[in-house]
């Protein structure tokens, strides 16, 4: 809803809609940009997709570490696909324009799968820390729903407060998001009420919540390492680090654009706006691309099974 001001401004207190500008700066380069992410969305999804088939058809791999595998893959998919298919019609057919409620809820989806896929690398962490640490007790300390509901019961009530509060402000500004996606921070610095709250919130999330969770990471591979490098044999302590390095990469790929990210938008340091949102969408996109093809090559079990699944003759 629009209103003119006596000044002659225009007043966007309930916009009913947003532009996404997509990457400014970079319009040349859209179609490049655009066939870049379309490759590393269909890798991401063909990826997960035969992950889940293969561990939902053999039986072996029907425990925690497996479990938590299929979580990711399905967050991974649910993550990209929020985000990926309006980028791509952006950027192909010009179709800027985003509902004011269907930016709420696009912003909603992807925050609340990026803290399910925290909070699931904290589980497959201490999953690795008990079956290497403490094997005896393996089975019994994990219990696969349990954990799994708690995860995703914390992402979606923790994210609540993200529309919640961007609904409740007035927008003065302009309706232009000069980005690829509704963004949550990018959206709060249209409002020209008093956002802190959404600010103050949204660093206790990206700090206090994903920081508690890279704590947990750090302390369960700290005493995971301690485990290893106290095995007897060279190749026994190669064999244990193997397990774990896969895992390892996936938080790399994870955290590492999400603390840029978070960084640039909430500090707002000199970075230029391009390379921040280039960034974001690496963040979003990259961890669903790579995860599968990292558990691919670096799990045995599964790697030995993609073969089959290819030449593999059903009836």
């Amino acid at each position: 809803m629009r209103k003119v001001s006596s000044s002659n401004k225009t007043d966007f207190t309930n916009p009913s809609s947003f532009i996404l500008l997509s990457i400014p700066g970079l319009y040349v380069a859209h179609i490049w940009i655009s066939i870049f992410f379309c490759t590393m969305y269909a890798i991401a999804v063909l990826g997960n997709f035969i992950i889940l088939f293969i561990v939902k058809t053999e039986a072996s791999f029907h425990g925690p570490m497996y479990y938590f595998l299929c979580m990711l893959a399905i967050t991974d998919l649910l993550l990209s696909t929020a985000t990926v298919p309006k980028m791509l019609s952006n950027f192909w057919f010009n179709s800027r324009e985003i509902d004011f409620s269907a930016c709420l809820t696009q912003m909603y989806f992807i925050h609340c799968f990026s803290m399910m896929e925290s909070g699931i690398l904290v589980a497959m962490a201490f999953d690795r820390y008990v079956a290497i640490c403490d094997p005896l007790r393996h089975s019994t300390i994990l219990t696969n729903s349990v954990i799994g509901l708690a995860v995703v019961m914390r992402g979606i009530m923790l994210v609540l407060p993200y529309p919640f509060l961007v609904s409740r402000w007035p927008y003065c500004r302009t309706n232009i998001i000069p980005h690829t996606h509704c963004e949550h921070m990018a959206v709060v610095k249209l409002a020209c009420g008093d956002t802190h709250v959404s600010r103050y919130y949204s660093i206790f999330m990206i700090f206090c919540v994903k920081g508690l969770d890279m704590i947990f990471i750090a302390v369960s591979y700290t005493q995971i390492l301690r485990a290893i490098f106290s095995l007897p044999t060279k190749d026994a302590r190669l064999k244990t680090l193997g397990t774990c390095s896969s895992h390892l990469c996936s938080i790399l790929a994870f955290y590492i654009p999400l603390r840029f990210s978070s960084l640039t938008h909430r500090f707002a340091l000199n970075v230029p706006l391009h390379f921040h949102v280039l960034i974001a969408n690496v963040y979003l996109l990259v961890p669903p691309m790579l995860n599968p093809i990292i558990y691919g090559v670096r799990t045995k079990q599964i790697r030995g099974r993609v073969p089959w699944l290819f030449t593999h003759k059903g009836t």
